[in-house]
Parts: C-alpha cells; sequence; structure tokens
C-alpha cells in the first residue's frame, strides 16, 4: 500500500513537480476553503451502476484507485515539460516491468499503433512525417498475424498504412516473411487460437531480423504477465492501464526495447505532424499510471483473490437457492483471469430469458450490470464491485430469480 509519504518520495525524482499533491500550489482567487463537489452524473441524469460484468471500455473500464485521484489531483496544480514527465515516468515503470524501455500511451489500442510506427520510421523524422503513407518511403509495409488472433484490434496496425498478412502454420510463416515485412503480431488473449506459441514466434522473427510486438491488454492479472512477455523476449509489449491496474482509463503503457520506445515517442505529442498527434496523454494521466502500477505490483494479490473468491461464493449461493438454479465458477485462463460465476436455470422452473433478467437488474435501483448468456445462462464477476455490493449483487438476483420460479 502506497501512502501519501511513500507516494511524495517515489516522485521525488520529478525536478518540475513543485507543488505536487498540492504542496506549494498557487491559488489564483485566494480561496482556500472546499467547495463542495457537483453531482454531475445526478445532474446530468447519467445512468450509474454496481459493475458486475467486468472492465469493459464500454462501462469505463474500472475505478481509479483513491491514490492515483490523488496523484491526478495534485499534478494538475503544477506545469511540466510533458517530454520529461514521460521519460521518468518511462524510467520507472521500465524498472518495474523488467523493459528497457516504456512510455504512456492513451490506451493499449495507440500502444499498437505508436509502437509500429516506431519500428517503422526508427529516429527518421521525414518518414515519421510521411505515415500513413509509406509509397515511395523505403518503409517495410506488411505486418503478419495469425488468423487466430484477428478479432479486429489489428486495426490499430493498418492505421500506419501497413498491410496485414494471416498466417496458421510455421510454414506458412517463414513463406510470408520477406523484405516488406515491417513486424510479426501476437494476441495474447487469443494464443490458444493460433498454431504458433509464443517461444516459437519470438524465434522465428528473430532468426529473420524481425521485431515482435504483443497485444496483452486485459491480460493481468496475473501480476507476472507485467514482466513476463519482456523476459521471454517480445520488442515491445502493449497493456491497457484502466482495466485490472485501475490507472485512467484512458491510458496504456508501450513498454520494450529501447530504440524502439525512443522511435515510437516522435509520433506522439508534444510533436505535431504525426499519426499520433491526436493520441494525447496528459501529465496527470501518465503520473496516475504510474502510480497505479506500483500499487498494483505491490498489492497483496492472494488477498485480493481470496476476497473476489468470497464474493463470487456469496452471490452464487444466493443464485442456487432458488430451485432449479445452478452454478459454476471458473477462471479464463489468457484474459480477464479471475473467479467468473455462471448462473444458469431451468426454464422449466424459473421462467425467465436473460435478456429479461438482464433489464430488470439494469433498471432496478440501484441499477446492476452483468454479461448475458444465452436465454437461460449469465456470467458475474466481482473484481470491479465496491466494497458491500455483493450484497446487493446477491440479494437483487436472487430476488428476480424467484419471481419467475414456477409454481408447482
Amino acid at each position: 500500500m502506497i501512502n501519501r509519504r511513500d507516494l511524495i518520495k517515489h516522485l521525488s525524482t520529478f525536478p518540475l513537480l513543485g507543488g505536487f499533491l498540492g504542496q506549494t500550489s498557487i491559488d489564483p482567487v485566494g480561496v482556500a476553503a472546499k467547495v463542495p463537489a457537483r453531482n454531475l452524473a445526478k445532474e446530468l441524469g447519467i445512468r450509474t451502476f454496481i459493475n458486475a460484468a467486468g472492465t469493459y471500455t464500454a462501462m469505463t473500464g474500472s475505478l481509479m484507485q483513491d491514490e492515483v485521484v490523488e496523484t491526478i489531483q495534485g499534478a494538475s496544480k503544477d506545469f511540466m515539460m510533458l517530454d520529461e514527465v514521460q521519460t521518468k515516468v518511462g524510467e520507472k515503470i521500465a524498472a518495474l516491468t523488467h523493459a528497457e524501455s516504456a512510455v504512456v500511451t492513451a490506451g493499449c489500442f495507440s500502444a499498437l499503433t505508436l509502437g509500429l510506427a516506431g519500428v517503422l520510421t526508427g529516429m527518421d523524422q521525414k518518414k515519421v512525417s510521411a505515415l500513413p503513407h509509406l509509397e515511395g518511403t523505403g518503409m517495410k509495409s506488411e505486418v503478419i498475424i495469425q488468423k487466430g488472433h484477428s478479432i479486429g484490434y489489428s486495426q490499430a496496425l493498418t492505421n500506419t498504412g501497413c498491410k496485414i498478412v494471416y498466417v496458421e502454420t510455421v510454414d506458412e510463416l517463414n513463406k510470408a516473411i520477406n523484405d516488406k515485412t515491417a513486424l510479426m503480431w501476437f494476441l495474447n488473449i487469443q494464443s490458444d487460437n493460433g498454431q504458433i506459441k509464443h517461444e516459437q514466434w519470438i524465434e522465428i522473427a528473430k532468426k529473420n531480423g524481425i521485431p515482435t510486438m504483443i497485444d496483452m491488454a486485459a491480460d493481468v492479472p496475473p501480476v507476472e504477465n507485467l514482466w513476463k512477455f519482456n523476459d521471454m523476449g517480445f520488442d515491445l509489449v502493449c497493456v491497457s492501464g484502466g482495466k485490472a491496474m485501475r490507472g485512467p482509463q484512458s491510458a496504456g503503457i508501450l513498454m520494450g526495447k529501447k530504440h524502439l520506445i525512443a522511435a515510437a515517442r516522435l509520433s506522439m505529442p508534444p510533436r505535431g505532424s504525426t499519426i499520433g498527434r491526436g493520441m494525447k496523454v496528459n501529465k496527470e494521466e501518465i503520473l496516475g499510471m504510474y502510480v497505479a502500477l506500483e500499487k498494483f505490483i505491490n498489492m497483496d494479490h492472494k488477498k485480493e483473490w481470496k476476497m473476489w473468491e468470497d464474493r463470487t461464493a456469496l452471490i452464487g449461493n444466493a443464485a442456487k437457492s432458488v430451485n432449479g438454479v445452478t452454478t459454476e465458477v471458473t477462471v479464463p485462463e489468457l484474459g480477464n483471469h479471475t473467479p467468473t460465476l455462471r448462473v444458469t436455470w431451468d426454464a422449466a422452473k424459473v421462467s425467465l430469458p436473460v435478456k429479461v433478467l438482464q433489464e430488470n437488474l439494469r433498471n432496478g435501483n440501484p441499477s446492476i450490470e452483468i454479461i448475458a448468456g444465452d436465454m437461460n445462462s449469465l456470467t458475474i464477476t466481482t473484481w470491479m464491485l465496491k466494497p458491500g455490493e455483493e450484497k446487493i449483487v446477491a440479494s437483487r438476483l436472487k430476488e428476480e430469480l424467484q419471481k419467475a420460479a414456477v409454481k408447482s
């Protein structure tokens, strides 16, 4: 757990922080009294809800830790040079993740685009300005992906102007590699849907002198994944910051080889005339992302896991107390690696289509979000619940199932 004193100590190397966390901030109107915070969600009529679904972007990811919010608020009080913030934070993140270098990006998708941009351009400013127009520049133009890894996120790669080349077998991969091949990209969450596994992918790439990138956007926990793929030998590793790490939802991390991160930064703000100019990350998000990462790495993960299991058991027991309802707890091996509760019911005993149940929970007070399965099943995760919300979810789920129970 990082307290206020430790936070200041860890960030004391930042020469431009000045009044970080409000130590010497200027009060332009001379009023120190706190103004009550506006409840803008209520004021604007925005629905808030209990998140029993997971870290979905459409549901605004996760909730930032208090230390992250305090960091963001404190950093907002002073001016800093953006590049210096990125450099200092990047050094800290790289040390934590066993990478040579790192930079905070505007989410994982941004990290993919910027990482490939760095591979394509190197430190050549003319090439940086040319992207995404590759013709006549001397830049390579192809990225190799396994067919089983293509689920939409490769758009981040084609944004650079590159073409995607799909392969399935090792033989196809070897035949696909040519003088136009810029990158071999690997999607970790789909690794079980590809014939070529991590180590072999890296081995073939290194043999041919081609950089590798892995997208592990939602693949922590386990915490070890934050350095596993750097240790394994991937040249670039991309991860989301606003999921399990509970950093800013609009932040991510690009980490890897020093020369590639330096090249990627040429396409990032504050520089203009680049494909990454719109992928701006402010100083508050950069610092907040660092604190979120450090806190996540240092937390008691066994204790956290036990809490998730206890919450899951509470909800599962409430649901299966209704006649005709069964539950199962699984843990996905790859992304969203947390205890996941699947609730199913016999339609002859509980007459309730899952879409109706989903709407009833959504329209209740408080509103609750779950993930609907087929006609008679749903899934629930508890890692995004606030303390005590598991009791509300358990009670409301049982209530809706009981109401639909068929009288014998």
